[in-house]
Protein backbone atom coordinates (compact mmCIF):
# COMPACT_ATOMS: atom_id res chain seq x y z
CA UNK A 1 0.00 0.00 0.00
CA UNK A 2 1.85 3.40 -0.94
CA UNK A 3 0.74 6.64 1.08
CA UNK A 4 1.40 10.14 0.14
CA UNK A 5 1.69 11.92 3.69
CA UNK A 6 2.05 15.90 3.37
CA UNK A 7 2.48 18.69 5.99
CA UNK A 8 3.23 22.55 6.63
CA UNK A 9 3.88 23.22 2.66
CA UNK A 10 2.31 23.38 0.13
CA UNK A 11 4.72 22.01 -2.35
CA UNK A 12 4.93 22.32 -5.74
CA UNK A 13 5.33 19.26 -6.55
CA UNK A 14 2.40 17.97 -5.34
CA UNK A 15 0.38 21.11 -6.18
CA UNK A 16 0.88 20.25 -9.72
CA UNK A 17 -0.83 19.53 -13.08
CA UNK A 18 0.89 16.90 -13.19
CA UNK A 19 -0.08 15.16 -9.93
CA UNK A 20 -2.01 12.67 -11.62
CA UNK A 21 0.89 11.18 -13.62
CA UNK A 22 3.32 11.64 -10.36
CA UNK A 23 0.95 10.15 -7.54
CA UNK A 24 -1.00 7.48 -9.50
CA UNK A 25 -0.04 4.58 -7.91
CA UNK A 26 -0.93 6.22 -4.29
CA UNK A 27 -3.89 4.36 -2.34
CA UNK A 28 -4.11 6.77 0.46
CA UNK A 29 -3.12 10.81 1.41
CA UNK A 30 -2.50 11.69 5.19
CA UNK A 31 -1.74 15.23 5.81
CA UNK A 32 -0.11 16.05 9.26
CA UNK A 33 -1.44 19.47 9.29
CA UNK A 34 -0.64 23.22 9.02
CA UNK A 35 -1.88 23.32 5.47
CA UNK A 36 -5.12 25.01 3.66
CA UNK A 37 -8.04 23.12 3.17
CA UNK A 38 -8.47 23.99 -0.72
CA UNK A 39 -4.95 22.21 -1.10
CA UNK A 40 -6.30 18.89 0.48
CA UNK A 41 -9.21 19.77 -1.55
CA UNK A 42 -7.13 19.77 -4.77
CA UNK A 43 -5.19 16.91 -4.46
CA UNK A 44 -8.95 14.72 -3.24
CA UNK A 45 -10.24 15.61 -6.40
CA UNK A 46 -7.07 15.40 -8.45
CA UNK A 47 -6.48 11.36 -7.17
CA UNK A 48 -9.59 10.54 -6.58
CA UNK A 49 -8.27 8.98 -3.14
CA UNK A 50 -9.12 9.24 0.33
CA UNK A 51 -7.38 11.67 2.57
CA UNK A 52 -7.24 12.10 6.27
CA UNK A 53 -6.14 14.64 8.12
CA UNK A 54 -5.55 16.63 11.57
CA UNK A 55 -4.92 20.35 12.29
CA UNK A 56 -1.80 22.11 13.41
CA UNK A 57 -1.48 25.54 14.77
CA UNK A 58 -1.96 27.12 11.90
CA UNK A 59 -4.65 27.69 8.95
CA UNK A 60 -7.37 27.07 10.64
CA UNK A 61 -9.96 28.40 9.51
CA UNK A 62 -12.08 25.80 8.81
CA UNK A 63 -11.33 24.10 11.84
CA UNK A 64 -14.72 24.88 13.34
CA UNK A 65 -16.44 22.80 10.52
CA UNK A 66 -14.97 19.19 11.95
CA UNK A 67 -13.90 20.04 15.54
CA UNK A 68 -16.59 21.25 17.89
CA UNK A 69 -14.64 22.78 20.41
CA UNK A 70 -14.03 26.08 17.83
CA UNK A 71 -17.68 25.84 15.85
CA UNK A 72 -19.13 28.53 17.07
CA UNK A 73 -16.12 31.38 16.44
CA UNK A 74 -15.45 29.39 13.12
CA UNK A 75 -18.45 28.61 11.24
CA UNK A 76 -21.69 31.04 10.52
CA UNK A 77 -24.74 30.12 11.64
CA UNK A 78 -26.85 28.01 8.76
CA UNK A 79 -23.65 27.86 6.45
CA UNK A 80 -23.38 24.31 4.36
CA UNK A 81 -19.94 23.00 6.00
CA UNK A 82 -17.35 22.45 3.71
CA UNK A 83 -15.18 18.99 3.98
CA UNK A 84 -12.91 19.49 0.90
CA UNK A 85 -13.15 16.01 -0.08
CA UNK A 86 -11.29 15.25 3.39
CA UNK A 87 -11.88 13.39 6.35
CA UNK A 88 -11.07 14.57 10.00
CA UNK A 89 -9.51 12.01 12.09
CA UNK A 90 -8.11 14.42 14.78
CA UNK A 91 -8.42 13.07 18.47
CA UNK A 92 -10.62 10.01 16.69
CA UNK A 93 -9.71 6.18 15.74
CA UNK A 94 -11.27 5.80 12.34
CA UNK A 95 -10.79 2.52 9.90
CA UNK A 96 -10.36 2.66 6.00
CA UNK A 97 -12.34 -0.08 4.88
CA UNK A 98 -11.01 -0.97 1.99
CA UNK A 99 -7.77 -0.66 3.02
CA UNK A 100 -8.27 -2.43 6.70
CA UNK A 101 -5.89 0.61 7.65
CA UNK A 102 -6.42 1.92 11.36
CA UNK A 103 -5.51 5.59 11.90
CA UNK A 104 -5.50 7.31 14.94
CA UNK A 105 -5.27 10.97 14.84
CA UNK A 106 -3.61 13.95 17.27
CA UNK A 107 -3.59 17.07 16.19
CA UNK A 108 -1.93 20.39 17.12
CA UNK A 109 0.89 21.39 18.79
CA UNK A 110 2.31 22.20 22.61
CA UNK A 111 0.76 24.99 24.50
CA UNK A 112 3.09 28.29 24.29
CA UNK A 113 0.03 31.14 23.79
CA UNK A 114 -3.49 31.21 24.02
CA UNK A 115 -4.32 30.47 20.58
CA UNK A 116 -6.14 27.48 19.13
CA UNK A 117 -5.28 24.45 19.08
CA UNK A 118 -2.56 24.02 21.87
CA UNK A 119 -2.18 21.45 24.35
CA UNK A 120 -0.22 21.08 27.86
CA UNK A 121 1.00 17.45 28.23
CA UNK A 122 -1.71 16.42 30.80
CA UNK A 123 -4.45 17.72 27.95
CA UNK A 124 -2.63 15.60 25.50
CA UNK A 125 -2.64 12.97 28.25
CA UNK A 126 -6.70 12.93 28.61
CA UNK A 127 -7.33 13.19 24.65
CA UNK A 128 -5.55 9.56 24.48
CA UNK A 129 -7.29 8.44 27.46
CA UNK A 130 -10.95 9.13 25.84
CA UNK A 131 -9.94 7.08 22.84
CA UNK A 132 -9.01 3.88 24.86
CA UNK A 133 -12.23 1.97 24.01
CA UNK A 134 -12.05 2.37 20.53
CA UNK A 135 -8.45 0.96 20.46
CA UNK A 136 -9.30 -1.69 22.98
CA UNK A 137 -12.19 -2.56 20.34
CA UNK A 138 -9.75 -2.84 17.79
CA UNK A 139 -7.08 -4.97 19.69
CA UNK A 140 -10.21 -7.47 20.00
CA UNK A 141 -11.72 -6.89 17.26
CA UNK A 142 -9.13 -6.72 14.88
CA UNK A 143 -6.19 -8.02 16.44
CA UNK A 144 -3.97 -4.52 16.65
CA UNK A 145 -4.81 -1.12 18.46
CA UNK A 146 -4.00 0.80 15.22
CA UNK A 147 -1.59 1.08 12.76
CA UNK A 148 -0.55 4.75 12.12
CA UNK A 149 -0.19 8.06 14.54
CA UNK A 150 -1.27 10.87 12.61
CA UNK A 151 -0.14 13.84 14.46
CA UNK A 152 0.88 17.64 13.91
CA UNK A 153 3.25 18.10 16.92
CA UNK A 154 6.61 15.36 17.41
CA UNK A 155 7.18 13.18 19.91
CA UNK A 156 9.69 14.49 22.77
CA UNK A 157 13.38 14.53 21.87
CA UNK A 158 12.55 13.32 18.77
CA UNK A 159 12.59 15.67 15.51
CA UNK A 160 10.98 18.41 17.94
CA UNK A 161 13.26 21.99 18.98
CA UNK A 162 13.73 23.21 22.59
CA UNK A 163 11.79 26.27 21.59
CA UNK A 164 8.57 26.84 23.65
CA UNK A 165 6.17 26.27 20.00
CA UNK A 166 8.28 23.41 18.70
CA UNK A 167 8.65 21.26 21.92
CA UNK A 168 7.40 17.47 21.67
CA UNK A 169 4.59 15.51 23.28
CA UNK A 170 6.12 13.15 25.93
CA UNK A 171 2.60 11.19 25.94
CA UNK A 172 3.38 10.72 21.89
CA UNK A 173 6.26 8.76 23.33
CA UNK A 174 4.25 6.61 26.36
CA UNK A 175 1.37 5.68 23.59
CA UNK A 176 4.23 4.22 21.13
CA UNK A 177 5.37 2.27 24.20
CA UNK A 178 2.10 0.69 25.28
CA UNK A 179 0.09 0.82 21.94
CA UNK A 180 2.97 0.18 19.44
CA UNK A 181 1.96 1.70 16.70
CA UNK A 182 3.87 0.81 13.44
CA UNK A 183 4.26 4.17 12.16
CA UNK A 184 4.11 7.75 13.71
CA UNK A 185 3.46 10.81 10.96
CA UNK A 186 4.04 14.16 12.14
CA UNK A 187 4.92 17.47 10.89
CA UNK A 188 5.29 20.66 12.61
CA UNK A 189 9.09 20.56 11.85
CA UNK A 190 10.06 22.01 8.95
CA UNK A 191 13.23 20.49 6.85
CA UNK A 192 15.08 23.34 5.31
CA UNK A 193 18.22 21.04 5.77
CA UNK A 194 18.20 17.92 3.38
CA UNK A 195 20.71 16.20 6.27
CA UNK A 196 18.10 16.64 9.23
CA UNK A 197 16.63 14.11 10.32
CA UNK A 198 13.68 12.56 8.93
CA UNK A 199 13.51 9.30 10.21
CA UNK A 200 13.59 7.69 13.60
CA UNK A 201 12.74 4.08 15.18
CA UNK A 202 11.43 4.33 18.68
CA UNK A 203 11.04 0.70 20.09
CA UNK A 204 8.21 -0.81 17.67
CA UNK A 205 7.65 2.39 15.68
CA UNK A 206 8.93 3.96 13.17
CA UNK A 207 8.26 7.84 13.34
CA UNK A 208 8.45 10.14 10.25
CA UNK A 209 8.75 13.96 9.92
CA UNK A 210 6.83 13.77 6.90
CA UNK A 211 7.56 18.01 5.91
CA UNK A 212 6.42 18.93 1.99
CA UNK A 213 5.74 15.54 0.86
CA UNK A 214 7.29 12.11 1.67
CA UNK A 215 5.99 8.41 0.18
CA UNK A 216 5.61 6.27 2.35
CA UNK A 217 5.29 2.35 1.50
CA UNK A 218 3.39 0.46 3.91
CA UNK A 219 3.10 -3.05 4.49
CA UNK A 220 0.77 -4.31 6.10
CA UNK A 221 2.32 -8.15 6.75
CA UNK A 222 4.26 -6.11 9.26
CA UNK A 223 1.36 -4.51 11.30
Amino acid sequence: MKLLCIADHVDPIVYSNAIKERFKDVDIVLSAGDLPMDYLGFIVSSLNKPLYFVFGNHNLKHIGTFNKRYASRYVPVNQIPMTFGSTYVGFNVLRDKKNDLIIMGLGGCKKYNKAENQYTELEMYINIIKLLPKLLFNKIFRGRYLDILLTHASPRGIHDKEDPCHIGFESFKWFMRVFRPQYLLHGHIHLYNKNEKRLTEYHNTTVINVYDHYILNFDKEKS
